[in-house]
């Protein structure tokens, strides 16, 4: 009898990944046979059992055995609350596919609430996906406010401004922050910092019931040196200080912690909290940041990620 429940199990999972593949990945039926290693034939009767046994809506709607356990683990190992993980598609080049819709989804059950929510975004290709797969709404109980400047260092308006593309989509009050993600000089962070607005953006930030970051690197392929915020001498003086990730232009260590000094001390965005008090969850699944999303999970920076199978596995390797 346990031997015919775990194979009715094993195939409900066959049949919810086959239904990803499909559906979300976007995958054939030649190429999700190939994937799982099963005929043209069985990877249709398991896109069809996916339909039957209503795993499939809009989203996944069926959790993969693989993925709670390997949830299971990151939240064991590094002490966070919320772990979600999805199935990844080895042969997808996207840095964003399936973890984009989870975390709108997660969102959406924050938005979906009639009692007053803040949500509070940090920027970046990852949030913008995100943003991007949330249903149209009305939710003018809540407020979505921004932990980091929108404006690009050319003047113009920051194309990963999240909050401003969010707040139109569910039609909710939004609060953005006017300013580059560092300034040019320490003095002129003080300055800008005394604007009575922005002093009341930060602290309606710092009020927030959820907050979702990107996760960034600090490299010579660093997002803040791509978009003109830091000079190419300082990403390295950042690296010689043991910097390998970045979370709303903060940078940090290996072991989460702000790098003393350098452009830490001119970043305008709303500081982190260190451990994370309310709930701050990461979005992030490119391998290349793997050490930056291990160090915001050893620093506490974060203590919820959603992510997929690739990167959790890398995760819990060391």
């Amino acid at each position: 009898m346990t031997r015919k429940i775990d194979a009715d199990s094993d195939r409900l999972d066959d049949a919810a990944r086959a239904g990803w593949l499909y559906y979300i990945a976007g995958n054939t039926q030649d190429e999700i046979a190939k994937k799982l290693g099963v005929s043209r034939q069985t990877a249709q009767r398991l896109v069809s059992l996916a339909v039957s046994e209503k795993l499939i809506k809009v989203r996944l709607d069926h959790p993969i055995g693989r993925c709670i356990e390997l949830s299971g683990r990151l939240k064991e190992v590094y002490g966070i609350s919320m772990c979600e993980v999805v199935p990844a598609d080895p042969a997808s080049t996207s840095d964003s596919l399936g973890v984009a819709e989870a975390a709108a989804a997660e969102l959406e059950r924050y938005l979906v609430s009639q009692h007053p929510v803040i949500c509070a975004m940090g920027t970046g290709r990852m949030l913008r996906a995100m943003v991007e797969q949330v249903s149209p709404m009305d939710c003018p109980q809540h407020k979505m406010v921004s932990l980091v400047g929108n404006i690009a260092p050319d003047g113009s308006a920051s194309l990963f401004d999240v909050v401003s593309r969010i707040g139109d989509r569910v039609k909710a009050p939004h609060y953005p922050m006017p300013l580059p993600v560092i300034a040019p000089t320490v003095h002129e962070k003080t300055l800008l910092l005394a604007q009575k607005t922005l002093r009341n953006v930060i602290e309606l930030a710092r009020q927030a019931d959820v907050t979702f970051i990107g996760i960034g690197t600090v490299d010579e392929t660093a997002a803040l040196l791509r978009d003109g915020f830091v000079r190419h001498d300082e990403i390295r003086a950042l690296m010689r200080a043991g910097a390998v990730g970045e979370i709303t232009g903060w940078a940090f260590d290996g072991q989460g912690q702000l790098i003393e000094g350098l452009t830490n001390d001119r970043v305008l965005s709303v500081p982190l909290e260190q451990p994370a008090q309310k709930k701050v969850i990461g979005v992030a699944m490119a391998t290349a940041r793997l050490r930056a999303v291990k160090g915001a999970l050893r620093g506490c920076l974060i203590n919820g990620l959603i992510t997929n199978e690739t990167m959790a596995e890398l995760l819990l390797e060391t």
